[in-house]
Formats: C-alpha cells, structure tokens, sequence
C-alpha cells in the first residue's frame, strides 16, 4: 500500500469510530465533521497528500525495502548522514505545512516507533516474541502509513519523589491480568496528544521509574493497540478553537490538535502486539539504550526551528504594518528571535555535524547539542509571546470578528482599523493571527506545550549537567 492520501487518512479515522467524549458527550457519526476535531483532521489530511506531491514525494517518501512502494520518509531507519539529512528535510516540509504548530505531526510518532524497531534486540531480554512483535509493528506501520498517538505520562495523583500507587482499584493504567489472550489493562493515562483520530495508540512505561525494582512490575509495559479497541476511552478537553472561522480564529481553527485522557477499562492487549510485559530491566533501559530521545529531539528541533521563522514573520510584519519596524526598541526586540532562530540552527546544525552510528547500526545525532536545545527553547519561547504581545499592544485587545466586517458596520471599520499599510479589514486579520499565537487559549495552550516538551526543564537541565563530559575541561584546567 505504501504511503496513504489524506482522503484514506480521514476514511480510516471515520471508518473506526472509537470511543471519544468531549464536553460531556460520546462524539457520534464522523469524527471529521464534528467541530473540535474537522480543523486538525483536515489540516492532517493535507500532510499525507504532500507525500503524493510530484515536487515533494521524493523527500518525504523512501522505497520500502519490503515491498518497493514509497512510505513515509518518517519510518526511515537512518544509517548514514545522508539518511539524518533527508529525515530532517521530511520533516522540514511538514512544519512549514502547519507553521511548526502540531507538536504531534504524525513524523513525530513515526520517528519514536522507528528507534524502538531498531534495538529491537532490547525487547528481546523479555522473549524474544517481544522484539519481534515490535520490528512486525514497525513493518505495518511504515507499509500501511499508520497514525499514532502516544501516552507516556501517568496521572498526577502524586508528585513527591517517591511515590508508589498502593490502591486496591488501579488509578495508573497497569496490568490487572495475564490470558491466553494476551494482557488486561486497567487505569488511566493522560497527554494522548490527537488521541481518538488516529489508527493506533502506542503505550509506553514512563521514564526511568523502574530502575532496581522487582522483574514481575504491573506498570512496566509497552504495546500498541487499535484506537478502537474495545474497552479504551478518549476523554478529550476543552477545544481550544475558538470558531470554524479562519479570520477570527486563524490558527486553532486549523492546527488545534486536542489532547485526551486515556481510560483502559480492562482493555486485551494482544500477545502479538505486547513488546513488554513485567520487566523492569527492561523498561528501566529503554530511554538510555535506545536513540527514541535523539531522534525525537531532532525532529522537534526541525519543528521548533520552523515555527520560530514563522513567528518572527509575524512580527515583522506586524511592525511593518503599523510603522513600528524603525523604532530601535522594536528592532531589538525583534532581533532576540533572529539570535534564537540561528541558535536552533546551530544546535541542529551541530547534531548532525557529530552525528554516529549507534551500537544498533543507527545514524544517531549528538545528544550533547541535542539536549542544549531542548534546555533553550523552552526558555526563549515564552519571551517570544511577550514580545508579540508588546509590538501588538493595545491592538490585540480591540479586535472585531469577521460577522462585525460584513454587518452594516463594516465600512467603518475598515475606515477607522486601518493600519499605515492596510486597511481595516486587513489589519485585524493580521492582529487576530498574532492573538491567537500569544493571547487565546490556543496560543497558551501552545507556549505550556513548549515548555515541557519533553518533561520538567529542571530535570532537564539536571540531566544535561550530569551527562556533559566536564572533565576534560576540568583536567585542562589542572595542567595549566
């Protein structure tokens, strides 16, 4: 089959109906027409197709080496610089597609599944039926161009450092039960980023938590089941698009991917797609031994330096429209995302530069410019909020819909919202963009996305000083 249209992506996701409730209510008939959901399946849609693109096609896909067909570039198991080059290139096209606003673009999820099937040979210190589980899975996915969603965080009962659920009824997702089957899930999960619109929903155990416990834990587990599978629920929040409109609501109507509670209600998940089960040594090596953060990290860093282009695009323009760009105080505000826009360059830039192979045969980039990114970013994104809110000023506050523009008002203001350059109509649709990126609930929703990407920034940056090979500077220093 090889890579889908985005018309086999929407017809797949309707076909399944799984189980997702939003505002109190079981979402009924096609999920692609109902409002929260149409914006981002639509716009997801629009990602497959570019695969089919004459001009594109030979970037964002490769020849399978099972089949012949072209998947997705994003299945690509690097094993050159050549290889890194063209993952990143892939998943350069889809950002700029969606301005680097989908933190779950479906590139994502693909890249974590891929680095997981190359040190298959880990999953195979449960039985070896795991690890091929899991290289089986990775083959169906990459020849039928599924989609995944993920849940790697448990619900947040408990946050001291040393907690252990010890409740009778389970509350965190974990195995209640093993069968002929395969094993019974019951609990919840959280942070299902698209939960409930895509194919499949890959399960993993959280972090290092199981370093040094027993070999037979309950919660260590990974699997990936069907986003219908009987038993499991999406419960999805609030919607964060403000209307279907794309004048008043120009990037939530679009781009509002949703994120979900994961309810398992004694759900089966199949011996054929368990690829862990009990093991704690396992799961305790499965973030530390396999490249999942070096490749996911840099596919991030692909999004997030594409988003900062688009955003500093919107500010300049801003400033030009209203007249603002000479001022030196707007210059230099404007060029504090220029410094961060080629320091993300330089961190990629650098990964690939010192990338090496694995001891799994994978091209893998170096994690030391990797994690000074990852470190970075959260930090500067939310000064870019800050100063798209202050270049905007007042004029984020005051701005009329679409239905105000085409009442019998709508000539004056067009008369009285005019900007140096545009007139009213132009200049509001210009400033309800820049709003939704630094003021609605979409962009808010956008700047705690960013800040914990890929878990707290403290740990984070913990993580990047006891990593860091210091001494050799430090030995340096003791010779002079």
């Amino acid at each position: 089959m090889g890579a889908i249209t985005g018309d086999e992506y929407v017809e797949r996701i309707d076909r399944q109906k799984s189980e997702v409730w939003i505002d109190g209510k079981k979402v009924e008939g096609r999920i692609s027409e109902h409002p929260a959901f149409k914006g981002i399946i639509k716009t997801q849609a629009s990602l497959y197709d570019l695969q089919h693109d004459q001009h594109k096609k030979d970037i964002l896909t490769y020849v399978s080496p099972l089949t012949g067909d072209r998947v997705g570039t994003s299945y690509l198991h690097p094993k050159t610089k050549e290889d890194l080059e063209k993952r990143r290139l892939a998943s350069t096209e889809w950002a700029e597609a969606s301005f680097g606003l989908l933190g779950r673009s479906p590139d994502y999820m693909n890249t974590a599944l891929m680095t997981f099937a190359a040190a298959s040979e880990l999953f195979c210190e449960q039985e070896k039926k795991c690890g091929d589980n899991l290289l089986k899975f990775y083959e169906y996915c990459r020849e039928q161009d599924i989609s995944l969603t993920h849940t790697f965080v448990q619900p947040q009962v408990n946050r001291s450092e040393i907690y252990f659920e010890d409740t009778e009824e389970p509350i965190a997702a974990r195995i209640v039960s093993k069968n002929g089957d395969g094993i019974v899930i019951k609990g919840a999960r959280l942070l299902a980023t698209q939960g409930g619109i895509t194919d499949e929903i890959l399960v993993f155990p959280s972090g290092s938590f199981f370093k040094g416990l027993g070999k037979d834990d309950p919660n260590a587990y990974a699997f990936s089941i069907p986003s219908n599978q009987k038993g499991l629920k999406f419960v999805s929040r609030q919607p964060l698009n403000y209307k279907e409109s794309r004048f008043d609501s120009p990037l939530g109507s679009r781009f509002e991917e949703n994120d979900a509670i994961v309810i398992f209600d004694n759900v089966v998940v199949p011996w054929d797609r368990v690829f862990l089960y009990g093991n704690c040594d396992v799961a305790a090596k499965l973030y530390q031994e396999t490249t999942f953060h070096h490749h996911a990290i840099h596919q991030t860093i692909s999004r997030q330096i594409v988003k900062t282009k688009f955003m500093l695009g919107v500010m300049q323009l801003l400033a030009e429209t209203i007249n603002i760009h000479e001022y030196l105080h707007i210059k230099e505000k404007i060029s504090e995302l220029i410094v961060a826009l080629e320091t993300m360059k330089g961190f990629l830039f650098s990964a690939e530069k010192q990338a090496k192979l694995d001891k799994w045969g994978t091209m893998t980039p170096d994690m030391n410019a990797l994690s000074a990114a990852i470190h970075y970013y959260p930090r500067v994104y939310p000064r870019f909020l800050e100063i798209l809110q202050q270049l905007g000023a007042s004029g984020l506050v005051s701005l009329p819909t679409e239905a105000d523009f085409r009442s019998e008002l709508g000539e004056d203001l067009e008369k009285y919202l005019q900007s140096a350059t545009t007139g009213g109509y132009e200049r509001v649709k210009l400033f309800r963009l820049a709003w939704d990126l630094c003021m609605s609930a979409f962009g808010s929703r956008q700047l705690q996305y960013e800040r914990y990407f890929f878990g707290d920034p403290v740990r984070l940056t913990a993580r990047l000083y006891d990593s860091y090979p210091k001494e050799n500077f430090v030995q340096w220093v003791k010779l002079r």
